[in-house]
């Protein structure tokens, strides 16, 4: 399956949001298709090369994907930060920066921007990676989010992504009604096995409909750059989150 890539400019309660848009390409003469969509939110670096790829990926296997700048209030429309220290502490102020709630309301301007858009079937799902998957499940709150796929999602466990007070993403976990699928590295610092605990003890205790999946591997195995990737672990998420998204979504 082709697909095309597109920019568009959202308006939210905090400012202009740039989205990159990635869709299953239509070919001239062909009936129209309607396809389910996914936001794909990024690490604490904005839309680098890696969630590019992750974002075509998912695009051609059949869905419409919208990469948010998850910081677009604060830096300049198109700001991509390094994998490097100086990158590493920008996004990480960023990340301490931004409530919880601009990121709701994020969500809710992506979801409406679909709903006008003739090729999305209005089934909506949400995926992540690193700060991204916390923000996946962040999204999952929302009722049109249907499924969603979180991989070594930080700052669920200890809330270090600020909000107001009693709205963290783990108190209201009950208020996930769609499949969620939640995928770790055991070796991964920054979510370690006691903060993995709390997050899998709030979905049974809420009776959250999840899959729980924990591998060998560190932080960020899932992207193709650095030395932390691991393609074998790579090919198997991407597995995981097709099939659940076709399942639910399709």
């Amino acid at each position: 399956m082709q697909i095309q890539a597109s920019e568009v400019d959202l308006p939210t309660p905090t400012g202009t949001m740039r989205c990159y848009v990635y869709r299953p390409k239509t070919e001239a003469g062909a009936p129209p298709k309607k396809y389910p969509a996914l936001i794909l939110y990024s690490e604490i670096f904005q839309q680098t090369s890696p969630i590019r790829r992750s974002a075509q990926t998912m695009a051609g296997h059949g869905f419409i994907v919208v990469v948010p700048e998850v910081f677009h209030e604060l830096n300049p429309i198109g700001t991509v930060l390094g994998y490097d220290d100086a990158g590493r502490d920008k996004g990480n102020a960023d990340k301490v920066t931004k409530y919880l709630e601009a990121h709701d309301s994020d969500a809710q301007a992506i979801i409406d921007y679909l709903g006008t858009q003739d090729d999305c079937s209005e089934k909506f799902g949400a995926m992540g990676f690193c700060l991204g998957g916390g923000l996946a499940y962040r999204a999952a709150l929302n009722p049109a989010i249907a499924a969603t796929s979180c991989f070594y999602a930080t700052d669920i466990h200890s809330g270090l992504t600020p909000s107001q007070p009693g709205n963290e993403s783990l108190a209201r976990t009950g208020e996930i009604k769609g499949e969620l699928q939640m995928v770790w590295g055991k070796q991964d610092p920054h979510i370690p096995p006691e903060g993995r605990a709390v997050v899998y003890k709030k979905l049974s205790d809420e009776a959250v409909n999840f899959t729980w999946h924990e591998f060998n591997g560190v932080h960020a195995f899932m992207r193709d750059e650095g030395e932390r990737f691991d393609a074998e672990l790579q090919l198997l998420g991407y597995q995981m989150a097709i099939g659940m998204f076709r399942r639910v979504l399709y």
